[in-house]
């Protein structure tokens, strides 16, 4: 039979270590048969210069040599060095002096499994083959890890301590595999772009595109062209036919962000294609169909543009089949500390910096202020953190900007109203639940709901 090919996936490279020659060779032949490439070594030492130059999938361990046939401390030694150098190497001991006491050993100082001499050849390729498999799928983990922390890198995260971000991914978990439009709510700076994405991650389109259109930085002419394209002389700088968004975005998602800045006049024509998924290029006649499932999002008030008659109301129902509404940083305290956190590790290793440990003051000022930037001013605040290169952050060196004067009630929503006083009642009473229940006019589970509600610590008595 023709030698293996060169060891790959598919012909792993297994090292036999071994101080009798038939054992080696019986191994060899078994092996070679089965798919594997084989290395071989007679000592524990020929077996660590083995492992420092060349790469293995496993390695099977005989437990006895020359200088002990019977204790097993030499393979122990041998598996406890192995361990120690290679340590996500599978390795795998054989004994002809099996017993329970040196096969849990052998586990103990890094064996992965142990087969008993003289082996069953099925069973020693059983364990060889799901060790392997395992390894692989191991470092499968790794990398899409990797992959993972290059997506925060960018920001690409949602920290969900809070009891309202719990509620919201529970939310999006469920309805991002469907393919109804979503219009995100929510303050500029909450992370609606983000969510967009993960929205389309979590469906069924995630192989196809996904395309986002900054409608607030469309100038109304270019309106229609960008949407949804145009053909060769449609006006005087057409020089040829050109795809629009919703074309691009054919099977996959389209992300309208700043839906409330669309012109009243371009709005039926957003409106035609949200119903039919028809539309022509600009200068064309042919009507074109797509598949596109709508992610909106606005920081404005479309029920009070819709009022004004300023946004369409037929428009209005067809973007928010499911509205989403992100809540502002101040609404989710218990997410501040992990997300600042995350924020300042990312930023350390866009910079090549060692992450910074945050300062006991640290935590008291993320609490302590507004954030009417929300994420984005946080996750600003943690850059110019990691760029000082400090060892330890101290509030200081947050830099945060402090409002001249008090936020007030008239730019308050009625839930930034409530979460206000909860704190200013809590502060009055030294977190005394009972006595800030009372002074409240309300019961003590009562207030424990409002806490929750609002993300504020609650201190037991």
């Amino acid at each position: 039979m023709a030698d293996k090919p060169h060891p790959s996936e598919t012909h792993p490279h297994v090292l036999v270590v071994d101080d009798q020659d038939a054992v080696r060779d019986a191994l060899r032949l078994l092996l070679k048969h089965s798919g594997y490439h084989t290395s071989e070594a007679a000592t524990p030492a020929d077996a660590l210069a083995n492992i420092q130059s060349a790469e293995y999938a496993a390695v099977l361990v005989d437990m006895n040599y020359s200088q002990d046939t019977t204790s097993g401390e030499e393979g122990l030694a041998l598996i406890r060095e192995l361990a120690s150098r290679k340590p996500d190497l599978p390795v795998i001991a054989m004994t002809a002096w099996a017993s329970i006491e040196l096969a849990v050993e052998a586990i103990r100082e890094g064996a992965v499994d142990f087969v008993e001499k003289p082996w069953k050849n099925a069973r020693l390729l059983s364990v060889l083959e799901s060790r392997i498999a395992l390894r692989r799928s191991e470092n499968d983990v790794r990398r899409l890890s990797k992959a993972q922390a290059l997506l925060l890198d960018e920001g690409d995260v949602f920290v969900a301590e809070s009891q309202a971000m719990r509620r919201l991914m529970d939310d999006v978990s469920r309805i991002a595999k469907s393919d109804a439009a979503v219009l995100l709510l929510g303050e500029n700076g909450t992370g609606k772009s983000v969510l967009a994405k993960r929205i389309h991650r979590l469906s069924p389109r995630r192989e196809r595109p996904f395309v986002k259109v900054d409608i607030g930085g469309l100038a109304p002419t270019l309106f229609e062209a960008e949407l949804f394209g145009h053909v060769k002389g449609a006006y005087t700088d057409a020089r040829q036919d050109r795809a629009g968004r919703f074309e691009t975005a054919d099977g996959g998602t389209l992300f309208l962000d700043e839906i409330g800045n669309l012109p009243l006049e371009q709005q039926p024509k957003l409106l035609r294609v949200l119903e039919d998924g028809e539309f022509e290029r600009l200068g064309a006649s042919r009507t074109q169909r797509v598949d596109v499932r709508v992610v909106a999002a606005t920081n404005a008030d479309l029920d009070t543009e819709v009022n004004a008659g300023r946004f369409r109301e037929d428009l209005l129902y067809r973007l928010s089949v499911f509205p989403l509404r992100l809540p502002p940083l101040r609404e989710r305290r218990d997410d501040i500390v992990p997300l600042a956190r995350h924020y300042l590790a990312a930023a350390s290793r866009r910079y090549r910096r060692d992450s910074p440990i945050l300062d006991s003051s640290v935590e008291r000022a993320l609490l302590d202020h507004p954030w009417p930037g929300n994420v984005r001013e946080l996750a600003h605040a943690m850059e110019r953190a990691a760029l000082l290169g400090a060892e330890r952050v101290s509030a200081d060196d947050l830099r945060l900007r402090r409002s001249t004067k008090p936020r007030s009630m008239e730019d308050m929503t009625l839930d930034d109203a409530e979460a206000m006083l909860l704190r200013v009642a809590l502060d009055r009473h030294d977190g005394n639940l009972l006595r800030t229940a009372e002074h409240l006019g309300i019961t003590r589970q009562r207030l424990y709901r409002r806490l929750e509600k609002h993300g504020l610590q609650r201190d037991e008595e």
